[in-house]
């Protein structure tokens, strides 16, 4: 049965790149393309980009089985590390990884997370 877990990261990027490009190579990772039909085959999986200067701090809610937790941190920590995305308009978003991790689910994102833990 899945479980609900929470992910963090901080990268460097741009302030004109896209905050959502790191997000999409989670999922071109963990889904094997962006753009996919629901469900997701390992972890359903949210991202949120905040943005600060050249600092976009991600939040990551994830829902798996327990014994593919580690596999689905490694897969988020190898999409963010590579540190850029080619998008669909041929541009390419380039960031730097400082830091990620596991995190803890705010009480806002419960609901959330149980959401995924469904589907």
């Amino acid at each position: 049965m899945r479980q609900g877990f929470a992910h963090q990261a901080v990268l460097d990027m741009a302030p004109d790149a896209d905050p959502g490009a790191p997000g999409a190579a989670i999922t071109t990772v963990l889904c094997g393309h962006w753009e996919h039909e629901p469900p997701c085959p390992v972890a359903s999986h949210h991202t949120r980009a905040e943005r600060s200067g050249a600092e976009v701090r991600l939040h990551i809610l994830f829902a798996t089985e327990p014994h593919l937790e580690e596999r689905v941190r490694q897969d988020i920590d190898r999409a963010l590390a590579r540190g850029e995305l080619r998008g669909p308009d041929g541009g390419t978003t380039r960031w730097r990884l400082r830091l990620s991790g596991p995190s803890e689910p705010s009480p806002m994102e419960a609901e959330h997370l149980e959401r995924l833990t469904r589907g």
